[in-house]
């Protein structure tokens, strides 16, 4: 009988938080790069920066100045130099050049047999990439979304990227947008009205409802470790096996989501293999 997929994690956590990552079955995803400005390539000093892993490339400071593509030439070249498998274009913003280096690092990567994971927002700028669907939402059906990105844009180019969001929305909330919660601010929330929390199938959250004197009616909804697991299985019933997270959210659930551990409680990172070999 054909094996069950198996899943890849890739988890994106800072040079010094490789330590605590070296027991799990997970690829580290550096955040250690950022487009400077003038279209610079800027990086961490002094970082451990382990062959196998990705990198993650963020925008914030970017200005949209300066030429793509010798900035992608510096990219592909970083990414030899370092022995990477992959990057990951963390792009908050969404300016022209930002779709232009997408588009100028698809092909290169490809080439290269490296992954390239993008927001949904320049999938059409790298036809090769995979495609990052955030697992927060605050209405429709996470089930109905996953399967609409795989009917768009296939199975093995969909990656689902987990966070653990936690949100205030006014009520009614026509921008569908609310101020988001530390994990610190949820909690102190959380003990001051001690309110009756549900878990909502559709969005695979729990949310809880509350009013205020001063702005009316609030609602609020969240993660935990239970409902990442249960997005994680909704992942597979869209055929979805590639998941992304950040350390400093999973570290705590990394076993009850399902990344597996080693059987020997370290290992080499120098001897990293690519993400979904055996």
């Amino acid at each position: 009988m054909p094996q069950p997929p198996q899943d890849t994690f890739i988890v994106t956590l800072t040079p010094r938080q490789l330590p605590a990552l070296q027991p799990w079955r997970a690829t580290p995803a550096l955040l250690a790069y950022r487009l400077g400005p003038g279209g610079r390539l800027l990086r961490a000093d002094n970082a451990l920066l382990p062959r196998g892993s990705l990198m993650v490339l963020s925008d914030r400071g970017f200005d949209g100045l300066g030429q793509t593509a010798p900035l992608c030439q510096e990219i592909v070249r970083e990414c030899q130099a370092r022995g990477f498998v992959g990057a990951i274009l963390d792009f908050e913003s969404r300016l022209p050049p930002l779709a232009q280096i997408a588009g100028q690092l698809d092909e290169p990567f490809a080439r290269r047999d490296w992954m390239l994971f993008v927001p949904e927002a320049y999938a059409q700028s790298a036809p090769h990439g995979k495609v990052m669907i955030p697992s927060a939402l605050s209405g429709g059906s996470l089930q109905l979304r996953l399967e609409e990105a795989v009917e768009q844009f296939g199975r093995e180019r969909t990656a689902l990227a987990l966070e653990k969001a936690a949100e205030d929305f006014y009520l009614p909330s026509p921008t569908g947008s609310g101020q988001p919660l530390s994990q610190e601010q949820l909690e102190q929330l959380k003990e001051r009205l001690s309110p009756s929390i549900f878990f909502s199938g559709d969005l695979c959250a729990r949310y809880f409802t509350y009013m205020s004197r001063d702005n009316g009616a609030h609602f609020v909804l969240f993660d935990d470790e239970d409902t990442l697991r249960r997005k994680v299985e909704v992942a597979h019933r869209a055929g979805i096996h590639i998941f992304l997270a950040p350390w400093a959210e999973i570290s705590s659930c990394a076993a009850h989501i399902g990344v597996r551990r080693y059987p020997s409680a370290s290992r080499n990172f120098q001897d990293i293999k690519k993400p979904g070999s055996r």
